[in-house]
């Protein structure tokens, strides 16, 4: 399962737990939730630490993925014929088709 979906269903696992708690008190509704809003995100910090740090890695993984994907188009548009080759998704399936043998 993707970090991303286990740190938000972790959050929101957490609101429901607190908000069950506070359920009995006498309290209205908008104050039960904002109360519970609070101390879910206090607990989460705490609790979720380990999904928070890996849905960060994978957040950082794509930036940078698609960072050098932003520099090998740039690269392409100046003229960079070998940035351009590398990047061709068109091309790609023909590569593919005439690398294969005869049968």
């Amino acid at each position: 399962m993707s970090p991303a979906i286990k740190y938000t269903l972790g959050r929101i696992g957490l609101f429901v737990v607190v908000l069950a708690l506070l359920s009995p008190l006498p309290l209205n509704i908008l104050v039960t939730g904002m109360i519970a809003i609070l101390v879910s995100a206090v607990a989460s910090f705490f609790l979720l630490a380990k999904w928070r740090n890996q849905m960060n890695e994978q957040l950082v993984g794509v930036a940078g993925r698609r960072s050098a994907e932003k520099e090998r188009l740039r690269a392409a548009l100046a003229g960079d014929e070998e940035a351009a080759a590398e990047g061709d998704r068109a091309a790609a399936p023909q590569q593919q088709k005439s690398a294969e043998p005869p049968r």
